[in-house]
């Protein structure tokens, strides 16, 4: 894709978009830690956005969040020519998990602005009434365990980095973002690993009440020992990543 100035603007304005998701996310996830019935998942968020500042910014977020999955499309298909070979593969691959990240925010921002929830759970459901659905929620269930995984290994690895652009930074802010993206991207492999481990247990059981995206999973952490402790803590974790996300928006390559 050209690289307009227009577009890196808007491009990194749907980064903030993205970031400000997962710090409300963030804070609902600590109200389920503290015994609140508000939904904690990204169209529980975006509910929240939406009562508050109206369906405007729903449309912001939508509008940006699938300008950054069609710029990652792009990067998916034929980007990354700067990396090595060898490399090259992987940073594409990465792209097209962006793809569908930042494009699941978009499609739960555009049905919470018309009305509609985009539930993953409601999804899953759907599913297990058909002959095929245990199959395919299983095999969707390891996909996203798979993801998880990656996720973390991307966090652990600082393999984020290679997208960013720290010139012009101190070393005091370059160390600052890798350490939040370091904790930041394993707390959302956890998050995302606890959502896959329930699409799987939902089709084994072919109870679909156990299905569900990240506010089931969270509330599933919270009912264990020492769940209240573990959910804050993995609170905490996205909370870090949104603050990751907003630097990024300023550090990413667009």
């Amino acid at each position: 894709m050209p690289d307009i100035r227009g577009f890196s603007l808007f491009a990194r304005i749907g980064l903030i978009c993205y970031a400000v998701v997962h710090l409300i996310v963030a804070w609902l996830a600590a109200q389920v830690a503290l015994g609140d019935n508000e939904k904690a998942d990204k169209a529980g968020a975006l509910q929240l956005v939406a009562s508050g500042s109206g369906a405007w910014l729903l449309w912001l977020i939508t509008a940006g969040t699938a300008l950054l999955a069609l710029w990652q499309l792009t990067e998916a298909i034929a980007g990354h020519r700067h990396a090595p070979p060898r490399r090259r593969w992987l940073r594409r691959v990465t792209s097209g998990l962006e793809v569908v990240l930042y494009g699941l925010v978009a499609y739960s921002a555009a049905k919470t602005a018309t009305g509609g929830s985009g539930k993953a759970g409601s999804i899953v459901a759907a599913a297990l009434g058909q002959p095929w659905g245990a199959a395919a929620v299983i095999s969707a269930g390891v996909l996203v365990i798979v993801a998880a995984a990656f996720l973390a290994y991307r966090g652990i690895g600082k393999k984020f980095t290679h997208d960013l652009d720290f010139g012009g930074a101190s070393r005091r802010t370059r160390l600052s973002t890798e350490r939040l993206g370091q904790v930041g991207w394993c707390a959302m492999a956890v998050a995302d690993g606890t959502v896959g481990a329930m699409f799987i247990l939902a089709a084994v059981r072919y109870d679909p009440a156990k299905a569900g995206g990240l506010d089931a999973a969270l509330r599933t952490l919270a009912a264990q020992p020492y769940g209240q402790i573990l959910l804050l803590t993995l609170a905490g974790g996205i909370a870090v990543f949104g603050v990751f996300a907003l630097l990024e928006s300023r550090f990413r390559k667009i």
